[in-house]
């Protein structure tokens, strides 16, 4: 059957959003097109050179993959870079870049990993020095910022991986909520291990591939081999563990696992979405094994950590950025690692499609449909330019050191409909006032409300205030 460029991209795309976030597959992979097929060579159209750049040096493994499943050996790669867009008369003109100029990107270079073991009953014969330990080598400790939200996990985790086996950390169970960094930071101790013990398995599995392997092994008569497999090991690191919940089966064989390799002093690391004492589903002798090391928990990155993931995932991409945009950022996106590092991939798309240097202006455009902050809803800009008006007062002087009263009044009564009307924290709130104590908006807030109770002209004017944030609001 005769493939066309289209088709072969497309279903280049299925695997490739299989294996990669929403956010980076929509930022990097949608704006691609297949341009032609030529003797088993795809030409793919990319926005610029950066955009290349960026493929080539995050997804060119993964690229290499699905062309290899798509075209087979002979497969080549070969991108069409778009050097200037011209107008609407003109088509944009583009330069091509063979992959075969570039080494690590020429495509036949991938090859399945012919010692990389799906299953572990699938070899009879294993050579420990064969086997694939699952890690990501881009997760290491030197890029996991540390901060008051992970600083024992962090902590603890080294200590792991510089003396598997023979700290008490044993088992380390890191827990936390969605996009944290517990993966991260389990596969940093896997690959801190790796490199400073290349004798050492070390092996990361998800608890669902667990299972999926365990229920195999059942069907194919097999459990003996499974079993055997994961006796080999050194250092077992296994993704959220909640998800063997209620699987009976699963859990002895886990519990036997578990039980030799402690007992022969191997290192056991774990990761879930809540502490043991929370897990539902789970044998009661499982969950007093968990509690015999250390449990440590990952909390959502504070403001000073937040601003040090930015820089440091700037610095390493070789991006400069202006601080108040590094400010602006870490507080605007307050949640987790993973959505900040999804906007920073978002804010350096918009910089490379529109050619346009990052300042605070654009990193407003590029988070406007992520963060909730948006023209559309009563934000804090919103709130300080109404009341700043309303009380016939300079919108810097809102933000500035003076003690006037009627500015003093005003700033209050900002920083009270600000807390009233946006999801900013105090502290959040506080910087967005010159920089304020949380201290300082607390006694504003408390200051409006008690002057509502007892001031009825002061009360009409809030109420008026009032109306104007919830018109927009609504």
């Amino acid at each position: 059957m005769i493939k066309d460029c289209s088709t072969v991209w497309s279903n280049c795309l299925q695997v490739i959003k299989e294996n990669i976030g929403e956010q980076s597959f929509k930022t990097w992979f949608e704006p691609i097109k297949p341009i032609s097929l030529r003797e088993s060579v795809l030409t793919i159209q990319v926005p610029s050179q950066f955009f290349y750049e960026w493929l080539e040096e995050h997804y060119v493994q993964l690229l290499k993959k699905v062309i290899y499943q798509e075209l087979g050996s002979e497969g080549r790669l070969e991108y069409s870079i778009i050097i200037d867009r011209g107008n609407e008369a003109n088509k944009p003109q583009t330069v091509n870049i063979p992959t075969k100029k570039i080494p690590q990107a020429v495509v036949n270079s991938y090859r399945p990993e012919q010692n990389f073991i799906k299953s572990p009953f699938e070899s009879k014969t294993i050579d420990r020095n064969f086997l694939n330990s699952q890690l990501n080598s881009a997760y290491n400790f030197e890029n996991y910022i540390e901060g008051d939200c992970n600083r024992l996990a962090r902590s603890a985790g080294f200590a792991v991986a510089n003396k598997p086996g023979t700290t008490s950390f044993n088992p380390l169970m890191v827990y936390g909520g969605v996009g944290l960094g517990k993966t991260h930071l389990v596969q940093a101790i896997g690959n801190h291990i790796k490199n400073s013990n290349p004798d050492k398995f070390v092996l990361y599995v998800s608890s669902e591939k667990f299972v999926n392997q365990f229920i195999e092994s059942v069907k194919t008569n097999n459990v003996q081999d499974f079993a055997n497999f994961y006796l080999l090991v050194d250092i077992l690191i296994i993704d959220d563990v909640q998800f063997l919940s209620g699987k009976d089966k699963t859990q002895e064989m886990f519990f036997h696992i578990f039980n030799h390799l402690h007992q022969s002093g191997k290192q056991i690391v774990m990761t879930s979405d809540c502490p043991p004492r929370d897990l539902k589903g789970l044998e009661e002798r499982l969950l007093s094994r968990f509690k015999w090391g250390l449990t440590a928990d990952l909390q959502s990155p504070d403001f000073e950590t937040r601003m040090a993931i930015i820089q440091k995932k700037m610095q390493s991409d070789g991006i400069d950025i202006p601080d108040n945009v590094v400010e602006y950022l870490a507080y605007s996106v307050d949640t987790n690692v993973r959505e900040l590092e999804g906007v920073l991939i978002s804010l350096i798309a918009q910089s490379s499609l529109n050619r346009k240097e990052i300042d605070l202006e654009l990193a407003k455009q590029a988070l406007k449909h992520i963060i909730e902050d948006v023209e559309t809803e009563v934000n804090l800009d919103f709130i300080q330019k109404t009341v700043a008006e309303y009380f016939q007062v300079s919108l810097d002087s809102l933000k500035a050191k003076t003690r006037k009263k009627e500015i003093v009044t005003a700033r209050q009564v900002a920083m009270y409909f600000a807390k009233e009307f946006t999801s900013h924290s105090l502290k959040s709130i506080g910087y967005h006032f010159g920089g304020r104590d949380h201290s300082t908006v607390i006694h504003s807030v408390q200051t409006v409300s008690d002057l509502i109770d007892t001031d009825k002209k002061f009360k009409v004017s809030i109420q008026e205030l009032q109306k104007k944030f919830k018109s927009k609001a609504g």
